[in-house]
This record gives C-alpha cells, structure tokens and sequence, in this order.
C-alpha cells in the first residue's frame, strides 16, 4: 500500500498551450469526479487554459478505453488524455477483468494516436483506501495524473524539437 502522499511534486515543465482531454468515470463518482476536478485544477496551476481542456464522462472504468478513442480521435491536436476512474476489489474476479481491459487498452490507444494516455484509475480493495487516493490522507490521483499527462507531453515536445525541423 502507497504511503507517499500523490499531490505532492517538484518543478514541472510549462504547461502553457497544452491541449488535455480528460475521460471520467461516472462509477463511483464520488471518488471519480474529486479526482476530475483536481486534476483540472492542477493543469489550470500549470498553465493550460480552460478552454484546451476537453471533459468527458463515460459510464464505467471498462469505458475509459472506449472514450479516450473517441477524445483522441475527434479532439484535434491533443498533447495527452487523461483517464480518471475508480475499480473497487468485490467478490467476484470482474475487478481483475475490468482492471486488465482498461490497462491494456489505454496503453493501446497510446499508441496507436502517438499521445500519452495517463492511467488515473485507482485500483483498491476498498472503497476507504479510494477515498484515501482521491483527496484523503494519500493526497489525490487526479493531482498525480495531471503531473504525469504535463511532463509527458512536454517531453513529447522535446523530441518534436529536436528531431523534426
């Protein structure tokens, strides 16, 4: 279990014309849409401006693959895409199902548009440790995931510097 608190971070790189879309579960929005609005918040700190941050809700975690396609896809010129959701462990093995598909399907659309794709789904036993990542004594996720989508782009900036003319 993390002790680190997630919304603590050093120096970032400027974010100032940074495009971001941010997919969210609406599943356990509670913790979903605190991790939203902190991650909005953070890129907003960063220099990014409210009108290049592009918000959509999907159902579920399992859907977070399905909408990052689709903000990727029909969102020009994206620098990241940031996916916000919540699994809690049940009693059945849908949580290692549902867990599997989301990470191996981010990593794919990553790929396949040429941007990162931050994976901001908590992944938890319970709903206490989610609510710990999502603005509790663990800082929140959301915080972390933006962080994670600012320096991904900007060293997608750097190669695209150095190595196209």
């Amino acid at each position: 279990m993390s002790t680190q608190n997630l919304s603590q971070y050093g120096d970032l790189p400027d974010a100032s014309g940074m495009k971001a879309g941010v997919v969210v579960s609406e599943w356990n929005s509670e913790i979903t849409f605190a991790m939203r609005d902190a991650a909005i918040e953070t890129l907003r700190e960063h220099g990014v401006e409210e009108k290049d941050i592009s918000v959509i809700h999907v159902p579920g975690s399992f859907e977070l693959t399905a909408g990052a396609q689709m903000i990727a896809h029909y969102t020009p010129l994206l620098d990241a895409v940031i996916c916000i959701g919540c699994v809690i462990r049940g009693e059945t093995p849908h949580f290692d199902y549902i867990c599997q598909g989301v990470t191996v399907g981010l990593t794919q659309v990553s790929i396949k548009f040429g941007i990162p794709v931050i994976f901001g789904a908590l992944t938890t036993n319970n709903l206490q440790q989610a609510l710990d990542r999502a603005g509790g004594k663990h800082g929140n996720k959301g915080v972390e995931a933006a962080v994670t989508a600012i320096k991904m782009a900007a060293l997608k900036r750097d190669f695209q510097k150095k190595y196209i003319w």
